[in-house]
């Protein structure tokens, strides 16, 4: 399944019945909620990143990707909005891209 899979699977779940998905569970506890998930899956890459193991790191990255997309559904934030804002970026070195946020 590729990235772009995986957000139209979500996307799809937003109007799913909770008791039918995950995902709609999920997005029905809330923004907060999603934002929560994110980060607990988040720190659970990083000690996988710091243990060593790529199986499990791959996992927990996976994992992250899933909440990473589900959070930012529920505030109505696209895989598209995020594609587009790294084609703006595109181009632009890191170092000048972080001085332009300020």
């Amino acid at each position: 399944m590729s990235i772009a899979d995986l957000a139209q699977t979500i996307a799809a779940r937003v109007a799913a019945p909770e008791t039918e998905s995950w995902t709609a569970k999920l997005l029905a506890m809330g923004p907060e909620k999603c934002a929560e998930k994110f980060g607990e899956e988040a720190i659970e890459a990083v000690i996988e990143a710091v243990k060593g193991d790529p199986l499990r790191l791959t996992s927990e990255a996976a994992d992250v990707i899933y909440h990473l997309l589900v959070m930012c559904a529920a505030r109505g934030v696209t895989l598209q909005d995020i594609e587009a804002e790294l084609a703006a970026r595109q181009g632009q070195s890191g170092v000048a891209e972080k001085a332009a946020r300020g």
